[in-house]
């Protein structure tokens, strides 16, 4: 009963001690991430990190974890897991925050696998909407990852619009192109 005791006085310290600590340091902060831990990460804030790379005048490259003024949905205090980054087909030395990962076939399979899907809230929020501010949802895009995605990346690549196809019987219109003029100096 004694040892019962003070297993559960110790497990009250910890917590209590774990709380006082994540208070004082006051969560996550971009500036304060390294290279390693900065790209998918999100401060307590609620905005994103995003690594930057900055040459010198020497040519020596620095790498920088700046905060974004992008606001991730119902994540704060976030360091994205090796596992997802893995998942998602991710690059933990990714540089700023883009939708052009999207164009890429095989990205897109990896964010739309089970597992980076189901499994990765984090990735799966930014990269919703970054598609649509492209003017895609990210669930169609997924679905149509299962078959043949060819059309949804063209829709990507031309933001939204794309060129219809060849169609037969069409009449084509002929103009005439007046020749032009010189001024007159009258």
């Amino acid at each position: 009963m004694a040892s019962n005791f003070g297993l559960k006085s110790l497990v009250i310290r910890a917590l209590t001690l774990a709380v006082f600590v994540q208070g004082s340091l006051g969560g996550i902060t971009c500036e304060n991430l390294n290279k390693d831990t900065c790209a998918f990460a999100v401060a307590s804030s609620g905005k994103r990190c995003v690594l930057e790379k900055h040459v010198d005048r020497s040519g020596e490259e620095a790498y920088v974890c700046r905060t974004s003024d992008i606001e991730a949905d119902k994540v704060t205090d976030w360091v994205e897991s090796d596992q997802c980054i893995e998942a998602c087909g991710l690059d933990r030395k990714s540089l700023g925050i883009s939708s052009d990962s999207l164009l890429e076939c095989g990205f897109t399979r990896k964010l739309c696998s089970t597992q980076c899907y189901n499994g990765c809230p984090n990735i799966i929020d930014l990269y919703f909407n970054l598609a649509a501010g492209e003017g895609v949802f990210l669930p169609k895009l997924c679905e149509a990852q299962k078959g043949d995605a060819r059309r949804e990346m063209a829709e990507i690549r031309s933001s939204g619009f794309v060129a219809p196809g060849p169609v037969s019987g069409v009449n084509h219109v002929k103009y005439r192109v007046a020749p032009a003029v010189a001024p007159s100096s009258a």
